[in-house]
């Protein structure tokens, strides 16, 4: 099969060529439960850039060469012997993970904490290519209203999103304020979730006027520009007293203590985006009572959730296709912020 393969890191993201399009073992069925998906489009996300720099190194066992792409979906072509439920032509969403479904953590299904996983993409291989081995515990059946090129990203993107959206909106009433840090490929997924699952008025920060259209576009009642006054923005549209629940998607820079900053007194700061870090005095801990509450991408349940919100249109996806052997340019054109929405990868 054709693949776009990961040979070397680039710390500082200044080659011309991150990936290389050639041909590569198709890949089998190991056991039982196995599931080998004929790709119909693989999520392009900023992780990818992180995995090339080199950044996950420390936190997983990766040997390369490597092929990337965690946010993947596509038909049903071939099936492990204890498969029954599944056919092959069926058109599905994979949600990121392969896991046993055994260890105490699977049966509660919080499958990203399994005591043992394999991640596409990350550990093991994944979408850049023709085909991807999975788990079948991993499968989803998409509606007949949901194409694979369509919903790709949303396996991890749209699945994070969602489960920090849905986390604050457990307690956002009417005439409460939501902050989201970031519109663009998971922050105008999240707008939407938050739309549809509370009443709460939402505030986007970003410093990217596509991001800002965009974000207003998918439901934000408020478009604040990241320009160093954006605390000071905020603090005015919330009457001084900031957002019961912000969303940072950004994660790095100066966007965690300008998060905080937005979060008022027992608020809830959700950070989602990283590569920096959260620093500060206990006893401003103390004093403002905020939660600080960390979100990995969500549950096998939550992504059904997400998918049903797609169903009903109430949460779309903004796209850009390349085709697979154009992977180079998209992560390019990701890293230098040209994609609006998701980048999508389709054989």
């Amino acid at each position: 099969m054709k693949a776009a393969v990961l040979h070397d890191y680039d710390e500082a993201l200044s080659n011309p060529v991150f990936v290389t399009y050639e041909d590569v073992p198709d890949p089998a069925i190991k056991g039982p439960n196995d599931v080998i998906v004929r790709i119909g489009g693989a999520g392009v996300c900023r992780t990818d850039l992180h995995v090339i720099e080199g950044i996950w190194r420390s936190k997983v066992d990766l040997a390369l060469p490597h092929i990337l792409g965690h946010e993947n979906a596509g038909w049903i072509e071939a099936l492990g012997k204890g498969v029954t439920h599944l056919k092959v032509g069926d058109p599905v969403i994979c949600h990121p993970l392969i896991t046993s479904g055994h260890c105490l953590a699977c049966r509660r299904g919080e499958d990203m904490h399994a005591d043992e996983s394999e991640f596409p993409g990350i550990n093991v291989n994944g979408g850049y290519a023709q085909y991807l081995r999975t788990g079948a515990r991993s499968i989803i059946k998409l509606p007949e209203t949901l194409s694979p090129k369509d919903v790709a990203p949303h396996t991890d993107a749209g699945l994070t999103a969602y489960r920090a959206a849905k986390k604050a909106s457990r307690h956002l009433l009417p005439g409460e304020f939501a902050v989201v840090i970031g519109a663009g490929g998971l922050g105008h997924i999240g707008i939407q979730v938050l739309r549809a699952l509370c009443a709460a008025q939402i505030i986007i920060v970003d410093r990217a006027d596509m991001a800002l259209k965009l974000a207003q576009e998918c439901g934000a009642d408020f478009a604040v520009k990241a320009d160093g006054s954006e605390v000071d923005e905020v603090l005015r549209l919330t009457k001084g007293k900031g957002a019961e629940a912000v969303i940072d998607f950004v994660g790095e820079g100066d966007a965690v203590a300008k998060g905080l900053a937005m979060t008022r007194n027992a608020g809830f700061y959700y950070i989602v985006g990283y590569g920096g870090k959260i620093d500060i005095p206990t006893i401003d801990m103390i004093t403002s009572e905020k939660t600080i509450v960390g979100n990995l991408v969500g549950t096998y349940p939550e992504l059904i959730e997400l998918m049903a919100l797609a169903d009903q249109g109430k949460v779309t996806l903004a796209t850009r296709e390349y085709r697979l052997e154009d992977a180079n340019t998209a992560l390019h054109d990701l890293h230098h912020g040209k994609v609006r929405g998701r980048a999508v990868l389709v054989p």
